[in-house]
């Protein structure tokens, strides 16, 4: 009977240098992984500063955002007013042609009974039949005159014809024109619609992706920076008032003096011109409070910035143009010292936003998506410059 061996036990083998250096930095790698984990597990934040940065990052992000949309929103007013006016000159173009065509129309119809006449009576042959055949020689003479007369009306259609035929064609030709202008005005205000709309979406998903802390954090913010331009809006009001008696006491001085030298100085007046018509563009806009901005707006129901100022001085009888590109030039040029209720206050480089000022440093206007038609310091944005309707 075969005796059973018991298996040999496996010796490992000796480590080699290679192999005791491998393990001793596995060894050292794995302890300082762990040491490192330890340290994170027991480490705990301390310094909110990053938190708060990244929330001013945010809404440094976000305020840009909406100035390009506002941008954005005065390119789609000037490409949607180009587009209505356009629309509004390819229709009257299109009534010209109808028009014209019904007159073309009846030309043609017109040369085409002198023709058919013509055949019927075989032109100058039947003429000469009837001069032979015509025992009274005044008859011919008669017949012949209205022969003449008759040539003289198909001419007449036939040069009609031609005319309207020539304007016809050059009607065409600038209906055609007109109507691919308003195609190309079309897809620039399909790109700025876009445009707008992309940016205040990546707006809305900034401010969606924040924490409740973050948020707090980040109306935080807001509120300090309108207590800023609170506190700087009566500063300027401050200003405002001491200048306007400065002027006044020197209008007063040099009327004096005048009067002392026996001629009378004309009185400068402390309002302007149009100040009854400001009260009335200040009521509208007053009564427009919590309205809903909405870019693109006029009203009556939403508006969007120069929307806002634009049918406010309509309601007192004075057109703007609608955008705020435009409107910066439609009227009197006036210093921020010497602000008036019911001018018109712009805003950054890009002249992109505009409101309309009620006084005390104070204004009203639409601010952006989200917001409603209020009043705001004019403080709160950087000012472009600032205009008197006329």
């Amino acid at each position: 009977m075969a005796s059973h061996r018991k298996p040999r036990s496996r010796i490992p083998a000796p480590l080699t240098g290679h192999s005791r250096r491998t393990a001793v930095g596995f060894t050292t790698a794995a302890l300082a992984s762990v040491t490192l984990l330890s340290q994170s597990a027991n480490a705990a934040p301390t310094d909110p500063k990053p938190a708060a940065q990244s929330i001013e990052l945010v809404k440094e992000k976000v305020d840009s955002l909406y100035h390009q949309a506002e941008t954005a929103t005065q390119r789609y007013n000037a490409a949607k007013e180009r587009t209505d006016q356009q629309r509004a000159k390819v229709d009257k173009l299109l009534d010209s042609v109808a028009q014209r065509t019904e007159k073309l129309n009846e030309a043609r119809r017109m040369l085409g009974n002198y023709a058919a006449a013509q055949y019927r009576d075989g032109g100058m042959a039947r003429s000469a039949a009837t001069l032979l055949f015509s025992n009274d020689p005044q008859d011919v003479f008669d017949q012949s005159h209205l022969l003449d007369r008759m040539t003289g009306r198909q001419k007449q259609a036939v040069d009609d014809f031609q005319k309207q035929r020539v304007k016809a064609a050059k009607e065409r030709g600038k209906a055609s024109e007109s109507l691919a202008s308003l195609t190309a005005s079309q897809k620039q205000l399909k790109v700025q619609k876009k445009t707008v709309q992309d940016k205040l979406t990546e707006a809305r998903r900034l401010l969606a992706n924040l924490t409740a802390k973050e948020k707090a954090r980040l109306a935080a913010i807001e509120k300090k920076k309108a207590e800023e331009a609170r506190r700087k809006a009566a500063e300027l009001a401050e200003k405002q008032r001491q200048e306007a008696a400065a002027r006044k006491k020197q209008q007063e001085q040099e009327q004096q003096n005048a009067g002392g030298s026996g001629s009378t100085a004309p009185s400068t007046p402390s309002a302007p011109a149009n100040s009854s018509k400001a009260a009335q563009a200040i009521a509208f806009a007053k009564a427009q409070l919590g309205k809903p901005y909405v870019w693109g707006a006029t009203g009556p129901s939403s508006f969007d910035c120069s929307g806002l100022t634009q049918a406010a001085w309509k309601s007192a009888g004075i057109s703007l143009p609608r955008t705020t590109w435009d409107q910066v030039k439609a009227g009197t040029r006036v210093s921020t010292s010497q602000l008036q209720p019911g001018d018109l206050v712009f805003f950054y480089d890009d002249i992109s936003h505009v409101g309309l000022y009620i006084g005390d440093g104070m204004m009203i206007h639409a601010p952006k998506p989200g917001d409603v038609v209020k009043k705001a310091p004019i403080t709160e944005m950087p000012i472009y410059g600032s205009v008197r309707p006329s």
